[in-house]
């Protein structure tokens, strides 16, 4: 296989994988010219992991609080004084979830974090948001 096959190959790859810009994947991994990534569709190639997991409604339960104190800052022109209320409602979500994860750890109840309809459970037997 020639330089320019395995370009061409390399390149229907790229957009069969959901690569938005099959440039990116060249200047990304120029050593790897050619191999196949097996990416899942769903799979945002411009967000990390960690960032991906921040945005996982299963592992984060602040995250409508987060993206509420961020729209916030932005609409504020970043001004921290104008959104404390809403860093308040999520430093108090972020200590209400941890109490839950730290009394399930106790009780020995696997996983730590209750899933997301897990948690729609407990604050539907609470009757209000704790926070």
């Amino acid at each position: 296989m020639n330089a320019k096959q395995m370009e061409n190959e390399s390149r229907l790859t790229a957009l069969n994988y959901g690569y938005r810009d099959p440039v990116l994947f060249y200047k990304t991994s120029p050593f790897l010219l050619g191999a196949i990534f097996k990416v899942p569709p769903q799979t945002n190639i411009f967000m990390s992991r960690k960032l991906q997991r921040l945005r996982d409604h299963d592992i984060n339960p602040c995250l409508v609080e987060a993206d509420a104190s961020s729209k916030c800052m932005d609409k504020n022109n970043y001004n921290r004084d104008a959104c404390t209320l809403y860093f308040l409602r999520y430093k108090s979500c972020k200590k209400f979830w941890n109490g839950i994860v730290m009394q399930r750890r106790k009780d020995g109840i696997k996983p730590d974090m209750p899933t997301a309809e897990e948690r729609e459970k407990i604050l539907a037997s609470i009757g209000r948001i704790p926070y």
